[in-house]
């Protein structure tokens, strides 16, 4: 029987995959946290856990009349992101992948009328740098997996995706690691004052009404309380999480939705990124299973 026995809301923004000295250029001669953040998640984390897949939910995968999750055996290539050519370009990459987690999700939800799920293995698929800039820290001889963003879902149907990707994992043989690679609140700067607001420094939060957000929600995942995150989503909405804060959501649904105890670590500062929040965040499986008796 297969099972999640890890998982983590990870950071991936452009200046962790920036040489050292362009990074501490940014941030006023200090390195950002989440480069030593991810360093650590893999050698105190996964090296220990020894996963056999990874599943990445893609905060820019962004999707529209359903769910996606990548079905290849393997995808490998060289990727450019038209966001920013100039800090991610021509990055090769090579990921083995799990066709039978993929298309037995898909399965699971075949004949239900409450959700839309697709595996999909073309092999022009695009890749998206949310999975693409974890590789180097993370990347071991497990397969990795990309889940999208449905941008007309809910709280509920990213809740219920969670679920079923769960239900799936547990039929299978495998022990499986959930990343939701995605920021906190994802307001930028305006273009001429962009340059001014590139350090990791908090007072570069879009908004100070950003910030006590994002803290709180830290603060919830501190203590296991996930059910006051998920209640807090449609305050928090307003403060446009990074997309629509469904990384967060369907990892939620995953251990457990309301009912998940499972308390989080910070495995880096809560930085700012460009006026965005951001931080790493883990969650160890409770000894006791992942949600409350």
């Amino acid at each position: 029987m297969g099972e999640i026995i890890g998982a983590g809301v990870v950071s991936h923004v452009p200046p962790i995959v920036m040489p050292e000295a362009d990074r501490k250029r940014l941030n006023d001669g200090q390195d950002f946290s989440l480069v030593d953040g991810l360093d650590r998640l893999r050698s105190e984390r996964l090296e220990r856990l020894n996963p056999e897949t990874i599943v990445v939910i893609d905060t820019h995968w962004f999707t529209t009349v359903e769910h996606i999750i990548t079905a290849h055996d393997r995808r490998e290539g060289i990727f450019t992101s038209d966001e920013l050519p100039r800090g991610m370009s021509q990055v090769p990459y090579d990921m083995p992948g799990d066709p039978e987690l993929a298309f037995g999700l898909e399965k699971l939800a075949k004949d239900r009328e409450d959700t839309r799920i697709l595996a999909c293995d073309d092999p022009y698929l695009p890749v998206h740098y949310p999975t693409i800039n974890l590789l180097s820290f993370l990347q071991r001889e497990e397969s990795w997996v990309s889940v999208s963003v449905c941008q007309t879902a809910e709280v509920e149907d990213f809740l219920l995706l969670g679920e079923l990707l769960r239900k799936t994992i547990e039929t299978l043989d495998r022990n499986v690691v959930i990343l939701a690679s995605g920021g906190l609140s994802h307001r930028f700067w305006p273009l001429r004052d962009f340059a001014k607001h590139e350090s990791a420094s908090l007072e570069n939060i879009r908004t100070p009404e950003a910030r006590k957000a994002d803290e709180e929600v830290i603060e919830l995942w501190e203590n296991g309380d996930h059910a006051e995150v998920i209640d807090f989503y449609p305050e928090y909405r307003t403060y446009a999480p990074e997309g629509f804060f469904g990384h967060y959501l369907i990892m939620a649904g995953a251990l457990g939705g309301r009912f998940c105890k499972a308390a989080g670590e910070k495995y880096s500062d809560y930085e700012s990124a460009a006026g965005t929040g951001q931080v790493h965040m883990w969650f160890d499986r409770p000894e006791d299973g992942w949600t409350r008796s």
